[in-house]
């Protein structure tokens, strides 16, 4: 593909060429490829079958655990984090080393590469939360936990221009990819004022099914707000707003 160059952007096929517009801008490529048919039966094509097959088995895998997490992830703005999930569920998936090529999934995989996986890659959670936190899943009970220390907002939080108060929040997910469905539960701190007062040690805990055998997966994100006339109001783009997977369990 190319970039166009001129004062009148085009959209549309003129030829062998197709003008489009993209996230990256006005781009053109040239129409041409291997007939589609042939693809999906010549045996030349298997391995191109092969990694199509994988790759959207990743991108159904990422949109169940974008799906799991919504109700954070309208907060987050990143245009890429889609094309960026689905990389990694494949990394999860070729991680696999007993299916066959073609078949590989994420249960036989490695869903722990997915851990420090972040949402936003323009609002980092380790560049916007500096307070030490720890987490545990416990797999009997099903209570995914994150323990906060006191700390001073001030001092530990990197907020945005115009913050006066942050929210952080916590997820736990258990997702059956076979049968595409999942559990979640949320928690969080409510809405605090980012000043010099110390917050008090906090517990958050989210609770999926005990003894579960699925893939469990443990999301920390911080929300910012802006407090006008004793009302609080979320800042407008969510650039600044942060999620990220801390810690991932394969199913056992």
């Amino acid at each position: 593909m190319a970039k166009q160059k001129g004062i009148v952007p085009l959209e549309g096929t003129i030829g062998n060429v197709t003008f489009y517009k993209s996230k990256a801008g006005y781009l053109a490529r040239e129409k041409g490829g291997v007939d589609g048919s042939r693809i999906a039966t010549d045996p030349a094509f298997a391995r191109t079958r092969e990694n199509g097959s994988e790759f959207g088995r990743a991108g159904k895998a990422g949109r169940l655990l974008r799906t799991s997490l919504r109700a954070l992830l309208l907060g987050i703005n990143d245009s890429y984090m889609t094309g960026r999930l689905t990389r990694e569920f494949v990394k999860v998936i070729r991680a696999d080393e007993i299916s066959p090529r073609g078949q590989r999934n994420v249960i036989d995989g490695e869903a722990e590469l997915l851990q420090g996986f972040e949402f936003n890659q323009n609002g980092r959670l380790g560049a916007t939360l500096y307070a030490p936190f720890t987490t545990s899943i416990n797999r009997s009970t099903g209570e995914l936990s994150v323990a906060l220390p006191s700390f001073v907002p001030m001092n530990m939080i990197a907020a945005p221009a115009g913050a006066t108060h942050y929210k952080i929040n916590v997820a736990g997910v258990e997702i059956d990819f076979e049968a595409e469905t999942f559990v979640v539960d949320l928690g969080s701190t409510g809405e605090t004022a980012i000043g010099t007062n110390p917050t008090p040690m906090t517990t958050l805990t989210a609770t999926v099914t005990p003894a579960s055998t699925k893939p469990l997966f443990l999301a920390v994100g911080i929300e910012f707000f802006q407090q006008v006339n004793g009302a609080t109001y979320p800042l407008r783009n969510g650039a600044y707003n942060a999620l990220s997977l801390v810690l991932v369990s394969s199913g056992v």
